[in-house]
């Protein structure tokens, strides 16, 4: 799934230093990605989206991503597009559910056991009366 036709680009200054072009040249990509309005993906996988983003998506409802660490801001955009696409196939990973087990025989005769050699050492501590 490449959702590269449905983000927004907007770019800036990067900070830092950059020498004679740091001053001219906007190569600071901030990408944004509208995640209810979008065609490639479905509303349970929007819902899982918005849930595991939380905290990228903006008040407006955008998946909010910046890159600034490419010189050029063709490598920035590719950067935005890379980590949005990882970070949406992360989110719609859906966690197996845990089956409960039950310890088997040899762990319950393990803990039996171990309670009644503690108990033997104990009982060995009292005063003889």
């Amino acid at each position: 799934m490449d959702i590269s036709t449905e983000i927004w680009f907007k770019t800036a200054r990067s900070g830092g230093k950059g020498g004679q072009n740091v001053n001219k040249v906007e190569t600071m990509v901030e990408g944004y990605w509208d995640i209810a309005m979008s065609e490639f993906i479905t509303v349970p996988q929007k819902i899982l989206i918005q849930e595991k983003l939380a905290n990228k998506i903006n008040a407006d409802g955008y998946l909010l991503v910046k890159s600034q660490t490419e010189r050029s801001q063709l490598g920035n955009k590719q950067e935005v597009i890379r980590k949005m696409n990882v970070l949406i196939e992360k989110a719609l990973i859906v966690p197996k559910k845990r089956k409960p087990t039950k310890p088997g025989k040899a762990a319950k005769e393990k803990r039996i056991n171990t309670k009644k050699k503690t108990g033997e050492l104990k009982e060995s501590r009292k005063k003889i009366r």
